[in-house]
């Protein structure tokens, strides 16, 4: 446990901060899972539909510096490349 009162302090921020992070952490990592599901049972519509729900919760994350920018324009290419390949065939 810290003793000086700054670093105290700094343990509590950093928990508020994550209480305050993880639901839209939670939410972003359901839309990828959902999308993903639909992916993998061939529902293309509901997937294209999900990939928009996806790309809002990533870069709300990106906004919120719960996630870094560049990860999230990654993440949201890698899912609209497993979609563009999957209704190729």
């Amino acid at each position: 446990m810290a003793n000086i009162k700054s670093a105290i302090k700094r343990i509590d921020v950093a928990r508020r901060n994550s209480e305050q992070n993880k639901p839209i952490r939670t939410e972003m990592k359901n839309a990828v899972k959902n999308f993903r599901a639909a992916l993998n049972e061939d529902r293309i519509d509901d997937a294209k539909e999900l990939l928009i729900v996806a790309d809002k919760k990533l870069k709300k994350a990106a906004n919120k510096n719960i996630i870094h920018k560049n990860q999230a324009s990654r993440k949201l290419s890698r899912l609209a490349k497993e979609l563009n390949s999957k209704i190729a065939g």
